[in-house]
């Protein structure tokens, strides 16, 4: 056997995943071939940030890169008849200094990638091409024209996943009319470390602080207008976010790299199978709404490790059965809910869009039941990995 696990792709989860195992004494390798430069930023929440308090990565290089978000900011901008009431959740309710941080990928995978190093984990770069499932081993076919075998191999190689078609794993998949468009800016006024997702009728537009400055932006457009906007010069851009946000952040300017990224939905009907533990996109992707996609990404790796790390069988069939059942409740739940408000956006029927504004409405009037959303939209603490407790 040339290692214990094998993992598959190095975004943010891999890579978690990998140095998780390694501090933990286990023999892994990476399998990825090199990485390309993203403009994203990702919203952690509290139990990523104890994930990487636990990899001993948080706070180091990253706090220069990262802004908090000590209040997240719901605006119904829709103009539809029956209007929401602004929003507001305060992590102060929660006794907690944040409900996380924005972090920029580009600070982000390099922490990771170097904490991986510094623990031993073997990088090999290389794409994975096929698997195979035989005994109490599965074997990784590499695009070197290689083989390598562990006990169980953890599949983080995204929405296309190969690993994931090896282990004979259907998914349920679906698109939605609308392309994401990511990039940052700068604003005259400040932003308070508040994040605001304004809720528009072609989808939301979510601004998330970043340091000195500066803000992130996931703009979800109609196809059309994503292309237009994409299209347009910097200081185009910039008075169409200005608009967008209705001023509130005053002056934009230096609008930073940009990429678009068509909306789609996807579930893996098994999350595991044949020695196969899928993590992240090559499980569930769902449109960026609420910083739930990595957040619940990183939460599937933590829990991999666990059952990896207590199972006499790294990649038997109670590991199998028992991530499956834990990750896939969880993940359809965050799914359905995103999809619904999305549609209700999306669709402009008024039976959804009254039932979205009621629903809002509910969590600004009703104290008790905000609290239950905000300590839930987190992670419901009673099941968390052992690397995203507080104690950790």
């Amino acid at each position: 056997m040339d290692f214990k696990v094998i993992v598959v792709g190095a975004g943010p989860a891999g890579l978690a995943a990998a140095v998780l195992l390694a501090r933990e004494g286990v023999r892994a390798a990476l399998i990825a071939p090199p990485g390309h430069d993203d403009p994203r930023t990702v919203a952690l929440m509290h139990p990523a940030i104890q994930l990487l308090k636990y990899l001993d990565v948080w706070p180091g290089t990253l706090a220069g890169h990262a802004a908090p978000l000590r209040k997240l900011k719901m605006i119904d901008d829709t103009g539809a008849v029956l209007m929401a009431p602004n929003l507001e959740f305060d992590s102060a309710d929660l006794a907690l200094e944040a409900f996380g941080w924005n972090i920029p990928l580009g600070a982000l995978l390099p922490v990771l990638r170097a904490k991986a190093v510094e623990l031993g984990v073997s990088f090999i770069e290389a794409a994975a091409t096929g698997a195979k499932s035989e005994g109490d081993a599965i074997r990784v076919c590499l695009s070197s024209g290689d083989e390598l075998s562990a006990h169980v191999c953890m599949a983080a190689d995204g929405s296309n996943s190969v690993l994931r078609n090896a282990a004979g794993i259907s998914t349920d998949k679906w698109s939605y009319d609308q392309v994401a468009v990511a990039t940052s800016f700068a604003h005259s006024m400040g932003h308070d470390d508040v994040s605001v997702e304004y809720h528009k009728s072609a989808g939301p537009f979510t601004t998330v602080p970043l340091p000195d400055g500066r803000s992130s932006l996931v703009w979800m457009e109609r196809p059309a207008r994503a292309e237009a906007l994409m299209g347009m010069n910097d200081k185009n851009l910039a008075a169409e976010i200005q608009i967008a946000t209705h001023g509130e952040r005053g002056l934009i300017s230096n609008i930073g790299p940009r990429k678009a990224f068509p909306m789609m939905g996807l579930t893996a009907r098994h999350f595991a199978k044949n020695r196969t533990v899928l993590v992240g996109e090559a499980a569930h992707v769902a449109p960026p709404i609420g910083a739930q996609g990595l957040n619940m990404s990183l939460k599937d790796a933590a829990l991999a490790v666990d059952l990896i790390l207590a199972a006499p069988d790294a990649g038997g069939d109670a590991v199998m059965t028992h991530y499956n059942s834990a990750r896939r409740a969880e993940v359809l739940f965050r799914q359905n809910v995103i999809d619904l408000m999305n549609k209700s956006l999306l669709l402009g029927l008024s039976p959804l869009e009254s039932g979205r504004a009621l629903s809002l409405a509910a969590l600004h009037f009703v104290g008790p039941l905000k609290k239950f959303v905000m300590r839930h939209g987190l992670s419901p603490p009673r099941d968390l990995p052992f690397a995203m407790r507080n104690s950790a």
